[in-house]
């Protein structure tokens, strides 16, 4: 799927399947591949469009704001009358932004541990030494300091994760990418005034094995969306539309049924 924003830029997504629509918004560093595993097991029953994301769209200069994200997803929403939202990690920051904006075109979200601002920035101080790794040409050292600093993984896993990237040229020029995602979530400052007027049905995922600060944000947003359920997925860390695709699609579908009404 292709479709003209308002700014002459094109939105594009992976549109498979037939049925009630569920756009799926993903995090950081990926791209439309990083949920198939999990949309695979969904449109049999349901259309399922991938967005790939405007931030992490190499053909498109940066830096990307949040609003001209936003602009992509409402775009892409306005071809499939009122999806359900998808969002995982910095994606399920964009998607509350979306029905933020426009309430009215989303049926409702689901929101897997969104990095949200509750307090101090995600980032600040703590990514200077990310982009200056970015400057002296170490994106994989960029990616350590982020995942070690900001994700707060353990220094093994964020530097194991930084090597790699660094031998991959098409994920080496992602890092950017990454580094600019947060510094647009942070520019949103804290947001849970806005979202508090969500009267829209919301499902909140989170995995016991992810970063404790996730779980806080979760806790935070829990209260205060007024229409909200959460289920904490056991064994599961940040990413289990990998590890896990079949609870996660399960939760989808469950959570259409009881809560959205499939159309």
């Amino acid at each position: 799927m292709k479709v003209m924003t308002d700014d002459g830029t094109e939105a594009w997504a992976e549109d498979e399947g037939r049925g009630t629509p569920i756009l799926v918004i993903h995090g950081g560093m990926g791209d439309p591949s990083a949920w198939r595993p999990v949309t695979d097991l969904l449109h049999d029953r349901f259309r399922t469009v991938r967005l790939h994301r405007r931030q992490y769209r190499l053909d498109l200069p940066r830096p990307v704001t949040m609003a001209q994200e936003v602009s992509h997803v409402a775009a892409v929403a306005g071809e499939l009358g009122r999806p359900l939202l998808v969002g995982h990690s910095s994606g399920a920051v964009l998607a509350l932004e979306a029905m933020a904006a426009d309430p009215d075109a989303y049926t409702g979200a689901v929101l897997y541990e969104p990095p949200t601002v509750i307090g101090e920035p995600l980032g600040g101080p703590k990514l200077v030494p990310a982009h200056a790794a970015i400057a002296a040409g170490k994106p994989g050292r960029a990616l350590t300091i982020f995942l070690r600093d900001v994700v707060r993984l353990p220094a093994p896993m964020a530097w194991f994760a930084g090597a790699f990237v660094g031998r991959h040229p098409e994920y080496r020029r992602r890092v950017i990418r990454q580094l600019d995602d947060n510094d647009a979530i942070d520019a949103l400052g804290v947001r849970l005034p806005a979202y508090a007027d969500l009267d829209l049905p919301i499902l909140l995922l989170g995995g016991d094995r992810s970063p404790r600060h996730l779980a806080e944000r979760l806790d935070a947003l829990e209260q205060a969306l007024p229409r909200t359920r959460r289920l904490l997925m056991h064994g599961q860390g940040h990413n289990a539309e990998r590890s896990a695709p079949a609870r996660v699609a399960q939760a989808i579908t469950k959570f259409l049924d009881e809560d959205i009404k499939p159309r």
